[in-house]
């Protein structure tokens, strides 16, 4: 080979090699600045809660700050188009909710489609909701209220924080699996839904854990079972809802963080690795087990997965229930 034909190869794969090399270096420095974390839903619930442990540890590990920003609106519809619409480099982030997986069946029109436009990251947690009554309700168990509800059609209601929200789809999916009559009643959050069942203007409610762990223990409301597949830690004397009756029966709430599509798999990567690292720090799993619920560590795949499922799962619900967005 000539040398000046040897040269030229070796000039040719230099510049093939420059961007790979260059996004790795990118990756590496990352993040350079602060980086935004973006949630649909106001301060005070559980995602915010899930966001706010997850967002300090990231900045403890990688030296940046890691701002949670409350964007409320649209049920988190407002949120994800911000992020959906940011550039792709990682200093945009999105707090990954079930309504990511339930808004899709339920708006015709939304100025994303979630599984195509945000990369998935990782996931953080998986948290109950409580199925719950007023002391009123003349039903200690899941079974009970059952047969209650049952002997009374109609008459009985459940509260919650809006349509489309986990506590409501908790609820459709139980009148599904069980048959019985009960009516949704709608409120503005998980606040107003949970002082309409302390004060008996509703029946029952299928709330996140947050609202609904204190007034358990004090006695205020009676926890008759949890909506997860397993029991929870914070209330470990609740039944699941499967294990009180209804076989197979499961919802849940469940947190990750996502990116714009098209954000370097370098930087996805090493907030995955980071994230993860975190769901095994005893003070982070600690706090995030205050929220109520359990770590989901895992790959972007994995994560991907449980929205992917979730997604067809409320699908059904939405269709079989023929619930509108208000």
């Amino acid at each position: 080979m000539r040398p000046h034909r040897r040269r030229f190869l070796r000039l040719a794969a230099g510049t093939v090699a420059l961007p790979a090399v260059s996004r790795v270096a990118w990756a590496q420095a990352y993040p350079a600045r602060p980086v935004r974390i973006i949630l649909g839903f106001a301060p005070g619930g559980a995602a915010d809660a899930s966001a706010r442990v997850i967002g300090q540890w990231l900045s403890e590990r990688l030296g940046q700050q890691f701002v949670v920003e409350n964007r409320t609106g649209a049920s988190g519809n407002i949120a994800t188009d911000a992020v959906a619409r940011a550039p792709a480099d990682g200093y945009t982030l999105l707090l990954v909710v079930p309504a990511h997986a339930i808004n899709v069946h339920l708006y015709d029109k939304l100025g994303q489609v979630f599984l195509r436009d945000i990369d998935l990251v990782a996931g953080i947690i998986r948290v109950p909701n409580v199925f719950e009554v007023n002391p009123e309700v003349p039903a200690t168990t899941t079974r009970a209220f059952v047969a209650y509800a049952k002997a009374n059609p109609g008459k009985l209601s459940f509260g919650s924080a809006g349509i489309g929200t986990t506590s409501h789809m908790a609820g459709e999916l139980f009148k599904m699996m069980t048959g019985v009559d009960l009516l949704h009643v709608p409120f503005r959050g998980n606040g107003p839904s949970m002082t309409a069942v302390l004060g008996g203007q509703v029946q029952a409610a299928f709330a996140d854990m947050i609202s609904s762990v204190e007034a358990i223990r004090a006695g205020k409301l009676r926890g008759l079972a949890v909506t997860t597949a397993t029991r929870s830690p914070a209330l470990p004397d609740l039944p699941t809802i499967a294990e009180a009756g209804v076989p197979g029966y499961e919802a849940s709430s469940w947190f990750g963080l996502g990116a714009p599509k098209g954000t370097p798999p370098e930087i996805v990567e090493r907030l995955n690795r980071e994230i993860n690292a975190g769901l095994t720090d005893a003070q982070v799993r600690t706090r995030l087990a205050n929220v109520g619920g359990t770590v989901i560590p895992g790959t972007p795949a994995d994560f991907r997965k449980v929205v992917t499922d979730e997604t067809e799962k409320w699908g059904g619900v939405v269709r079989a229930a023929n619930i509108k967005a208000e």
